[in-house]
């Protein structure tokens, strides 16, 4: 369902050099390699000219070269061929003479003659061999060296006649063509006799010359045959005036037999002389004489029928012939007599328009078919549309108004009725009569619509070119115009029908443009209003009263010969969307180019507001993509489509098309969201993809159409659930009631119910598929006033809403009940119990001899096996145990098909048993242990072993036993037993409460001894009235077990408040670095000798915990210019593999691992980028192993490792001060300042200032570079993070601990050089080491490590000896090291950005 569409024509003049009108082009050669045309004409000169000479426009003369052939006065040309391997043109004359010119030296040499004279030249495809017909009738094929392999006789000819006499065939025919590959020839060959001339097709073989096949004879058009480019089959004519019809085209195979044929539909008078095949095969013409005019006619052929797509009528007196390109298959030359030389390029354009209406020219036909209605596929249809001659445009607007433009000039408008209609009209034929004009019309290129009655043309010609072709009117030839056409009907139309005549045309404004005007396309968004492509892509805006208004924002980067322009929303708003696909494959938007493998792309809407949503895109790999409108606009292609390439593995969004080279024909827009394809031998096949299905099923929902969504759904086999969770589930509780009323079915709606869970499916499964257009936060809001419903539990909100909704939109019925089953039996949990009561009150109404709402319900035992059709029998059974009925868990285990074996000595059991126990004992089968409780609770006294039993089994039922039993003595019990319960379980504390509820005290001791509650085991004892001495060895165990568990604060309080042991609590206070506790009591009891240890343990402490302090402090150093290091060669590995696209297998770097690891999936901080081909083939066991591995590792620093970086942000994250370490260090200051140490306190406070600020400066730095792509030498530093953290941390809560006093100005910055200093020599020194060892062993350096001496050393306690050859180091090689002379302070700042330079490099 295509149509040929002419997007440009190039119209020449060349100037012939006779001054007289006798001279005419007669012959053309065309040269492949340099794109150049020769023309020979009547006087014996050659033309040379370049396709590239062709000018915008016509009646422009065309350059070219002439040069004269010296021939005798009565011998003139009569072949002429192109010869690539000579570069030169082969040229015949009547006398028989063979030239070789060439054109670009002007020479000319004669290398044969041939008796009786050239009829006809026919190089072979691969240029070999050379086939030459003479006018008597002989066959020389010669090598291009010009020996003649053979000669053989192409007619046959009866007896009497002269072999030396030349035929009488016409003077320029050529009956000789190869087939494609050159391995044979086909010729015409005339028999004669003494009644009539018949022809035949003969098959020469090419080597030998052999005959190898004949067909029948036959009346024979002329001398035309032509041998289709692909070998299949060999065309020919028919001249059938003796049965006194027209001619046909018939095809013949290789072994000579008739394939097919099909009529031109002319007159029976008409002539056809020229058949030529363009390159692939695919297009037909021919120059057809008829009795008023010359047409070149051009077929397709499409599911075994011929097509005519074209026609393009000449003057008797143009003469006119024509050559198809010979590398571009749409492109076709044409030349009269008198050299006016057009250039035509066609495209194929789909025959189906936006409103899926397909209309397909054939010759004066148009045949229409809905395809909407019905996928008819090619050559069938609905109905056709009779013009009076050949159709060459047509354009459709949205009022069902159809334009045509046929070869004649005329124009015809026929108005067609609502496609609704139309199914009557099946099998008609439609005669539409030309529209009456008062002036003639252009030669119409491109045609389309401004309004329902107001067309745009565009004409290469002011006037009808078939009229002046030869035209001396300069005026009218080089002038392109733009034409609005207004349309008036006379008849009044008829609802149903359609109308084809009463038309009037009127031209109401005529602009000329310059530029050769490539596609039109009217603008949806406005009235009036059109978009004009110019040759290059530009894109020019018309606009009815204002012109031509150019917008470069629009305009493509080369031309593009399918131009679409759609609405579209953006931002609210409706906007223009011009898309263009190039002859390159290349699709564009404006100045963008989205795909760059396009062959056919479509537009779909969903025909509420005409708006178009999606692009549906094929692509030259028979790939096909459903494109978002919102993600061309918003520019999120190269992220979701991968600049639509296939991938090894198929994506989601990629679509195959089954067959190689089906194009994309339409679109079935609204709810259909079918896209149609046509294969390259015509077949129709209609495909739903996922996109447009739930994108029309989501249009319904929006617009509140539950039935038709329903309908999809089913029919698509989508997903139920996405009629709820399209807006959020919350949401559709609101409209469940007008679902219910609109679906109407309570089949669908049981269908609908048993499919609902809790999934969202639409983040999920088809998250990729559904832009949401509703906001769940609104939705939800005008949700929350819903009452009786689960906030958190969708399926069984949803279901009650739909249960509700049956019971108040639906009469009642039997469907209906079993419907209301179906929702209680898919509740989230099953509401087995609310269903079997509802089977009660059925069964009950059958007992009862009331007939009046019987009707209305299925028998009981209908729903009670729809109710286990659908539910688990054994939860069925249990859900009618549970309603202590057994005559109804009777009946169910008997529809359930259980052994009455089973339950009925269960069940009869039950029944012999007391209420209150029968009832128990099922409690206790359905593991409803609370109701059991309170059944054998009521059952008495006699039965209060079993319910202390029953709580001992499940302690949870401990707080209902307490509120039931109310006897003080029973509770004790109760109380007890939960407290052994508690204790039981290691929750000493509770059970010690719960101990002493009952007042079990030496059970509460042992509980709160157990716990290591000293205070609670010390208060029982007082409960308890122990003995002093008891009480004291109690303390005493109580403080050593205290002081084993690591509690020796709380030991050092038992021993001096209990046991009286001064010694011991101090030291215990000291021990546990309880600093200012211990100062306390220690000047309590005025004890010289404890303070003199508090105060050596506080300076000892203080002392250890600056070293430790120190040290941690380079470590931060060391462990973060590791990390620095780890992590910039990890990107600039990452970005190399990028760069080069090559596996991370082929890297070999010492810290590749960790690089790759970011790539392979194998990171154990970070999750993979790159999917594995071999992911899918690991088990999950050996994942499970490797993770406890990397577990058990975690901790360690193994340099290279894949978890290096991760071991590297935890040590660094790890030593943070927790918040104990700061009360002490607090509690130490405090002390240190007591005792007088305010020296030692300061520095422990700078200490610990200092590798806190670097530590949280470390994180802080380790959480930036985490997460970037790069890595700056300037930003990304140690030093400048501690500035960043100083500043921002000086009232922060982490440093409560720090005493005003000691708090300086400005911190000094010699921490921060240190480590500075630190990470530069540690992360430096191996690799300096590495190339000056490579220096000295390999190229023979020849001064050692050892001579290498720095000049300056800064006086900042580190030491800072680094190899040369950084800045500020020179090698000595006659004195030894001398010793280092340190330096005071840095003479200037430079000194100290050198090194924070060089370590940040």
């Amino acid at each position: 369902m295509k149509n040929l569409k002419l997007y440009s024509e190039l119209f020449s003049k060349l100037e012939l050099q006779s001054k007289d009108e006798d001279e005419a082009v007669l012959l053309s050669a065309f040269d492949i390699e340099r794109s150049r045309l020769f023309f020979a004409s009547s006087a014996n000169r050659i033309y040379t000219t370049h396709l590239s000479s062709f000018q915008n426009g016509s009646g422009w003369s065309l350059p070219a070269d002439v040069d004269s052939i010296d021939l005798e006065p009565n011998d003139y040309i009569t072949a002429l061929e192109y010869l690539m391997e000579k570069e030169a043109l082969v040229i015949g004359t009547y006398d028989g003479l063979l030239l070789l010119h060439s054109v670009d030296g002007n020479a000319t040499e004669v290398v044969g003659r041939v008796e009786g004279g050239v009829r006809c030249i026919a190089p072979s495809p691969d240029g070999d061999l050379l086939a030459v017909i003479s006018r008597l009738g002989q066959i020389l094929v010669m090598t291009h060296d010009w020996d003649v392999l053979y000669e053989i006789a192409l007619e046959g000819r009866p007896e009497g006649v002269d072999v030396s006499e030349p035929t009488s065939s016409s003077r320029y025919d050529s009956p000789i063509s190869w087939r494609g590959d050159g391995k044979y020839f086909a010729t015409l060959s005339e028999v004669c006799d003494s009644t009539s001339f018949l022809k035949s097709v003969k098959v020469w073989e090419r080597d030998s010359g052999a005959l190898h096949a004949t067909s029948e004879l036959k009346r024979f058009m002329g001398s035309i045959i032509e041998w289709m480019p692909s070998g299949a089959k060999i065309a020919a004519v028919y001249d059938r005036k003796t049965d006194n019809d027209c001619p046909s085209i018939v095809f013949f195979e290789r072994n000579g037999l008739q394939r097919s044929s099909f009529v031109i539909n002319e007159g029976m008078n008409a002539t056809i002389e020229i058949l030529r095949w363009n390159c692939t095969s695919d297009l037909l013409a021919a120059v057809v004489r008829c009795e008023k005019h010359d047409a070149l006619k051009i077929w397709s052929f499409s599911n075994n029928h011929w097509y005519l797509k074209r026609e393009i009528r000449y003057t008797k007196q143009d003469g006119v012939k024509f050559m198809w390109d010979l590398t571009k298959p749409m492109q076709l030359i044409c030349w009269t007599l008198c050299g006016y030389i057009t250039m035509y390029n066609f495209v194929w354009n789909t025959a189906v328009m936006e409103n899926s209406m397909a209309l397909v020219i054939d010759d004066s036909n148009v045949v229409v078919t809905p395809l909407s209605l019905s996928l008819m596929p090619p050559p069938m249809y609905l109905f056709d549309l009779k013009f009076p001659c050949a159709v060459q445009e047509i354009c459709l607007n949205s009022k069902n108004c159809l334009a045509a433009f046929l070869s004649d000039g005329c124009l015809c408008v026929v108005e067609l009725p609502a496609p609704e209609t139309w199914e009557e009209l099946e099998g008609k034929q439609f005669i539409v009569e030309a529209s009456v004009s008062e002036s003639a019309f252009g030669s119409f290129v491109h045609l389309t619509w401004l309004d329902s009655h107001i067309l745009l043309a565009v004409s290469h010609y002011g006037i009808n070119r078939y009229l002046s072709r030869t035209s001396s009117n300069e005026d009218g030839l080089l002038c392109f115009y733009l034409q609005e056409i207004e349309l008036v009907c006379t008849e009044d139309h008829v609802p149903g029908l359609l109308t084809c005549s009463g038309w009037h045309a009127k031209i109401t404004r005529q602009s000329t443009l310059e530029g050769l005007i490539i596609g039109v396309a009217p603008n949806p968004t406005k009235r009036h209003s059109a978009y004009i492509q110019f040759d290059g892509g530009k894109i020019f805006e018309y606009t009815t009263r204002i012109g031509v208004l150019k917008l470069d924002d629009l305009s493509f980067s080369s031309s593009c010969p399918w131009l679409g322009v759609v609405s579209v929303h953006d931002g609210g708003s409706l906007k223009p969307l011009v898309l263009g696909l190039d002859g390159t494959g290349r699709l564009h938007v404006g100045g963008r180019i989205l795909c760059n493998n396009c062959s056919s792309f479509s537009f779909y809407s969903n025909l509420a507001d005409q708006v178009v949503t999606h692009l549906v895109l094929g692509t030259k790999q028979d790939v096909l993509y459903i494109v978002g409108i919102c993600d061309i606009m918003h520019g999120e292609l190269d992220m979701k489509y991968e600049d639509f390439i296939p991938t090894g593995h198929r994506r989601r969004e990629e679509i195959s098309i089954w067959e190689r080279g089906a194009k994309i024909v339409g679109v079935l827009h609204g709810d259909e969201g079918a896209v149609i394809l046509q294969t390259t031998r015509g077949n129709l096949e209609c495909i739903y993809p996922r996109k447009l299905v739930l994108a029309s099923i989501v249009n319904a929902l929006v617009q509140g159409r539950f039935r038709d969504a329903l309908f999809m759904v089913r029919r698509h086999r989508i997903d139920f659930n996405v009629i709820v969770d399209h807006c959020g589930w919350k949401a559709f509780l609101q409209s469940a009631a007008e679902f219910v009323r609109q679906v109407n079915n309570l089949s669908y709606i049981t269908e609908f119910v048993s499919a609902i869970k809790n999934e969202n499916i639409t983040e999920q499964l088809y998250r990729d598929f559904i832009s949401l257009p509703c906001s769940h936060g609104a939705n939800d809001m005008q949700a929350r006033d819903l009452k009786g419903l689960d906030a958190s539990n969708k399926v069984s909100s949803v279901l009650l809403a739909i249960r509700k909704a049956l019971e108040e939109q639906l009469p009642e019925s039997p469907a209906r009940e079993l419907c209301i089953l179906t929702t209680l039996a898919h509740s989230d949990p099953p509401l087995l119990e609310e269903a079997l009561e509802r089977i009660k009150v059925t069964r009950g109404m059958e007992l009862s001899s009331s007939n009046d709402r019987r009707m209305s319900y299925p028998s009981a035992e209908e729903a009670l096996k729809h109710l286990l059709w659908l539910s688990d029998s054994e939860a069925v059974f249990e859900a009618a145990l549970g309603l202590y009925d057994l005559n109804l868990a009777a009946i169910v285990a008997l529809n359930s098909q259980r052994d009455p074996k089973e339950f009925l000595p269960f069940l009869q059991e039950l029944q012999s048993m007391p209420v209150l126990l029968m009832r128990y004992n099922i409690d206790l089968r359905l593991r409803r242990f609370s109701n059991a409780l309170k059944h054998i609770f009521s059952a008495g006294d006699t039965h209060y072993e079993d319910c202390v039993n029953l709580m001992k089994k499940n302690p949870q039922l401990f707080p209902l036993g307490l509120q039931l039993i109310t006897d003080p003595a029973k509770r004790k019990q109760v109380l007890e037993a939960w407290g052994d319960h508690l204790s039981d379980e290691k929750c000493f504390e509770d059970a010690a409460t719960t101990y002493l509820c009952c007042s079990s005290l030496d059970k509460a001791l042992k509980s709160y001894r157990a716990c290591g509650n000293w205070s609670g085991v010390l208060t029982v004892a007082g409960l308890l009235k122990m003995e002093k001495d008891m009480i004291m060895q109690l303390a005493h165990e109580l403080s050593e077990e205290l002081q084993a568990l690591g509690k020796p604060g709380e030991a050092a309080k038992i021993a001096l408040e209990y046991c009286g042991d001064v010694n011991r609590g101090m030291n215990l206070l000291i021990s546990a670095r309880e600093w200012e506790e211990a100062l306390r009591v220690a000047f309590m009891h005025m004890r010289e000798d404890l303070i003199s240890d508090v105060t050596n343990a506080s300076l000892e402490c203080a002392s250890m915990l600056i070293g430790e302090y120190e040290e941690g402090l380079e470590k931060v150093g060391k462990y973060v210019a590791r990390y620095l290091a780890v992590r910039q060669r990890r990107l600039l590995l990452a970005a190399k593999v990028q760069a080069e696209e090559r596996s991370m297998s082929d890297l070999d770097d010492d810290i590749a691992s960790e690089a790759s690891s970011n790539f392979s999936g194998m990171s154990a901080y970070t999750t993979g980028t790159r999917k594995s081909t071999t992911s899918s083939i690991i088990s999950s066991a050996a994942s499970k192993a490797r993770d406890m591995r990397r577990q058990r590792k975690r901790g360690k620093i193994r340099p290279g490792s894949p978890g290096e970086e991760l071991a590297l942000l935890d040590h660094i994250n790890g030593m943070s001060l927790t918040a104990g370490a700061q009360r002490e260090l607090k509690s130490l200051l405090v002390c240190l300042v007591t005792l007088g140490e305010e020296e030692t306190a300061r520095k422990l406070q700078r200490a610990g200032e200092n590798f806190q600020l670097s530590q949280m400066a470390a994180v802080r730095l380790s959480e930036d570079t985490i997460s970037c792509d790069s890595i700056s030498e300037h930003v990304h530093t140690l030093e400048h993070y501690i500035q960043k953290a100083r500043t921002e941390v000086q009232n922060s809560e982490a440093f409560f601990w720090r005493s005003k006093i000691f708090l300086s100005p400005r911190v000094s910055s010699s921490m921060a050089i240190r480590v500075t200093c630190y990470q530069l020599k540690k992360t430096i020194e191996k690799v300096i080491v590495k190339v000056c060892s490579c220096f000295y062993d390999v190229l023979g350096w020849p001064y050692p490590l050892e001579v290498l001496q720095p000049s300056y050393e800064p006086a900042l306690g580190c030491d800072l000896s680094l190899p040369w050859p950084f800045s500020g180091w020179r090698a000595s090689t006659s004195k030894p090291l001398k010793k280092r002379q340190r330096k005071k302070e840095f003479e200037t700042t430079a000194h100290l950005k050198g090194v924070q330079k060089h370590f940040g490099k």
